[in-house]
């Protein structure tokens, strides 16, 4: 990493500072973590009041009804998972015939975790009252604030996924979302009172209003009166989990995500792969280096599909997967030309993002309602959109992620963080879904092989793996690699919607400067002090 390297200009520079820095998907988001670190508090306080403003600021992505997963430096590294499970009364039977979980129904909705996981990480680390982080988020409900362009895109296109759905289940979330009939544009005032009350709610109560509280008699409630099975019993009985990162080395850094359930290791995957190949002696938009990375990739997602699940149903130790020896083997399929279809091998033995960081304390954190504003299920007068999580339980017989009650699902969310030599670099990100551990990939590789700041990083034109040798390019990459990875029998297709390459975040230790980096796809800001 260099702090010179600066090949892609987006009319965003590097934000460099010493005592924090913070950056989010969303201006008055970051300005909540700024006044958390103004009024005393620190990284965690910063991030927390981050992640609940999100709820309000960028809904099209996040919720009060979200899961959420955490990274935390403190001299050490912490995961804690606050992914909520499947409810205790939806049997496989429930599903009929139905080959996929669907979007936008209760059989989606499993316990909401992000709550927990604002409750837990504040306990451990905060340093202001927990009521005061939920100051900003409230003021920004009560008062309204001004919808920005790329969340006004985002909400737009969901017109034709929510305006359409039948049911009493729904009608709350399209008053509340779609009032008129039509989502906000660009600049104009938003409010929620509900959702006010509801932060309110759960600030003054320590969290606790959302699992055996008022928020969650309600919720419940509404839940039976509309076909739902969540119930007190589910709400009562969650936990969110601390848990051990996983790892792994590339060149001269040690890249770390949560472990399964979610597909952190897919990332690890595809670097471990990537080690073995020289990436650096191509130019970093070169039709070589994409393909090395796209394939290695691929071959990824094909064990994390293959073998991730809730930690009690994997039939492997990750360890065995992240073996190097093994990443040599997947390493040996690769060719000139696109392999049609990735198999798993057999090892032998919608999102926000969001980084807060100070020199000894830094959180990756990321919460999200999965496929866009979630289910599509809102409780009345609450503010609380309730994500559609179980959409990712396969509904394969026998498969480690096969649908059962009290189960986490594959989840999609991933922070990530970076070390070198055991010491803190910092946390970074890339939001939207299968494009995650993508995303992590391509930013490890520009900050390692090519030399790139944590800007330049972000802002570098970007691949994305679809499925079998389908693959979307970003606009800005060159025509002569799009011609190039055709002829390597790549199914390319090029994009100019930017929300399909992922929004990222970095923040990432030099020397005793804190440098802080935003996605130039999303309405981010970065802030240094």
């Amino acid at each position: 990493m260099t702090l010179t390297h600066y090949p892609y200009p987006s009319g965003r520079r590097v934000i460099m500072g010493q005592r924090c820095a913070m950056a989010t998907s969303q201006p008055l988001a970051t300005m909540a973590g700024a006044e958390m670190i103004w009024a005393g508090g620190n990284a965690v306080d910063a991030a927390l009041a981050m992640a609940i403003a999100l709820t309000v600021v960028e809904p099209t992505s996040n919720g009060i009804g979200a899961d959420a997963f955490a990274l935390v430096w403190d001299g050490q590294l912490h995961g804690l998972n606050a992914s909520g499970r499947s409810p205790q009364g939806l049997a496989r039977a429930d599903f009929g015939d139905s080959a996929t979980v669907p979007l936008c129904d209760w059989r989606a909705v499993t316990v909401p975790g992000a709550v927990s996981g604002w409750r837990l990480l504040w306990q451990r680390w905060g340093q202001i009252p927990f009521e005061q982080l939920f100051e900003p988020a409230i003021r920004y409900a009560e008062q309204g604030f001004p919808v920005s362009p790329e969340t006004a895109r985002a909400w737009q296109r969901a017109e034709r996924v929510f305006l359409p759905l039948q049911g009493k289940e729904f009608e709350p979330f399209k008053r509340v979302f779609f009032a008129g009939d039509r989502a906000p544009r660009a600049g104009e005032i938003w409010r929620s009172e509900g959702h006010a009350r509801t932060l309110r709610a759960i600030a003054q109560s320590g969290g606790e209003a959302f699992y055996t509280g008022e928020l969650a008699q309600n919720l419940t409630r509404f839940a039976a009166s509309t076909g739902g099975f969540l119930t007190l019993a589910d709400l009562e009985s969650h936990t969110a989990d601390w848990v051990t990162p996983i790892s792994t080395t590339y060149r001269d850094l040690t890249v770390w995500e949560p472990p399964p359930n979610g597909q952190g290791i897919a990332a690890l995957m595809a670097l471990n792969i990537l080690e073995g190949v020289d990436l650096g002696r191509y130019p970093r938009d070169s039709a070589d280096s994409f393909h090395w990375q796209i394939e290695a990739m691929k071959l990824a997602f094909a064990d994390a599909y293959r073998y991730v699940a809730d930690s009690r149903s994997l039939e492997f130790d990750p360890a065995r997967l992240l073996d190097k020896g093994y990443a040599g083997d997947r390493r040996s399929l690769i060719a000139d030309t696109a392999l049609p279809l990735a198999k798993p091998g057999i090892p032998k033995g919608g999102t926000v993002f969001l980084v807060a960081a100070e020199p000894d304390l830094m959180v990756s954190f990321i919460q999200s309602n999965y496929e866009g504003f979630g289910s599509g299920i809102l409780i009345p007068n609450t503010g609380i959109a309730l994500h559609n999580r179980g959409a990712g339980f396969t509904l394969e017989p026998g498969h480690p992620n096969d649908y059962a009650p009290s189960k986490r699902p594959f989840h999609t969310i991933i922070p990530g963080f970076l070390t070198r030599n055991g010491q803190p670099l910092g946390p970074f990100g890339v939001m939207g879904a299968p494009m995650q551990p993508q995303g992590h990939v391509q930013v490890v590789v520009n900050l390692t092989d090519y030399g790139m700041n944590p800007q330049a990083a972000l802002d570098a034109p970007r691949w994305r793996f679809l499925r079998d040798n389908q693959v979307l390019l970003e606009q800005a990459v060159p025509p002569s690699v799009v011609r190039a990875l055709g002829d390597r029998h790549h199914a390319v297709q090029v994009s100019a919607e930017v929300s399909q390459f992922g929004k990222g975040q970095i923040i990432l230790k030099h020397g005793s400067t804190l440098i802080a980096a935003t996605e130039p796809r999303a309405d981010g800001v970065a802030i240094a002090l």
